[in-house]
């Protein structure tokens, strides 16, 4: 999930940058036929079919619906956003499949943890400041890529385990091709990418197969209410980049609301093994 967390946060930075060579859009397409095409060939590699007849299985279809909406979402508060806010939102994820899981899968969840998991809420909120003069609008455009985020993973642990990762793979890469396709139909402009913009993709390609297949292995193979706090790893390596790389200076709001995002995760990470250890 760390190694995940990771790519996921380089991937993000290389699409920020992407923008500034060719539309969001187009990015996201170009990155989601790659990934798709690559998640194929590994299948293939393996004997398995690329369209397997369970793709059409309610989980599969309600997990692509999530992808479609957390991909198209999450990309445009990426673009529109500062990086070290929208990840800061995006930490909210965990705290919503942790809910998910004790609610539709039946995991235990304690007092302690839903304690946790509302001053997490809280988190957000401080970082959307309502009805303060930094509130931004574009801001919920992050809550709901994060609501389609833990959606996916959500329906992710209910998905057939006839599916491979790679078969997986492919029909999550299609739906983020689907998600840029819809960007570049209402935006237009797409353009023949410069040598720079070309290498962003393959970069943002690169790390974000490698992050999409770490997470997927994650979320099938661990308890997940024990391997999602480690998702608020990602929140570190995306304020250095958006520090290091975009110039940008999270306010004390900010700071904020991510200590207590952080914090209400690592205290939820601490009663999943004190529970562990306990059985």
């Amino acid at each position: 999930m760390v190694a995940a967390m990771a790519g996921f946060a380089v991937e993000d930075m290389f699409l920020k940058a992407a923008k500034a060579h060719m539309p969001l859009g187009q990015a996201l397409l170009a990155f989601g036929v790659i990934g798709m095409v690559f998640f194929a060939v590994m299948a293939r590699r393996q004997g398995e079919a690329v369209l397997h007849p369970a793709a059409l299985s309610r989980p599969l279809l309600i997990r692509s619906g999530f992808e479609v909406t957390g991909r198209l979402f999450y990309s445009l508060a990426i673009a529109l956003t500062p990086l070290s806010v929208a990840s800061a939102i995006l930490q909210a994820t965990p705290l919503v499949v942790v809910a998910g899981a004790a609610l539709i899968f039946g995991e235990t969840v304690g007092w302690r943890r839903w304690t946790a998991i509302v001053v997490g809420f809280l988190g957000v909120l401080v970082i959307l400041r309502p009805g303060l003069d930094g509130f931004s609008v574009l801001s919920l455009v992050t809550v709901v890529g994060l609501i389609g985020f833990a959606g996916r993973d959500l329906a992710t642990r209910a998905a057939p385990k006839v599916l491979s990762n790679r078969q997986l793979g492919v029909y999550g890469m299609a739906m983020l091709a689907l998600a840029g396709a819809i960007i570049l139909s209402v935006t237009g402009g797409a353009v023949w990418p410069d040598a720079t913009g070309a290498a962003l993709v393959v970069g943002m390609t690169a790390f974000g197969i490698f992050a999409y297949n770490a997470l997927t292995i994650a979320m099938r193979t661990g308890e997940i209410s024990a391997v999602t706090p480690f998702r608020y790893t990602r929140l570190v390596f995306a304020m250095i980049a958006g520090v290091v790389v975009f110039g940008e200076h999270p306010d004390a709001l900010t700071l904020i609301g991510s200590a207590l995002i952080v914090g209400s995760g690592i205290y939820t990470l601490h009663r999943s093994r004190q529970r562990d250890a306990s059985t």
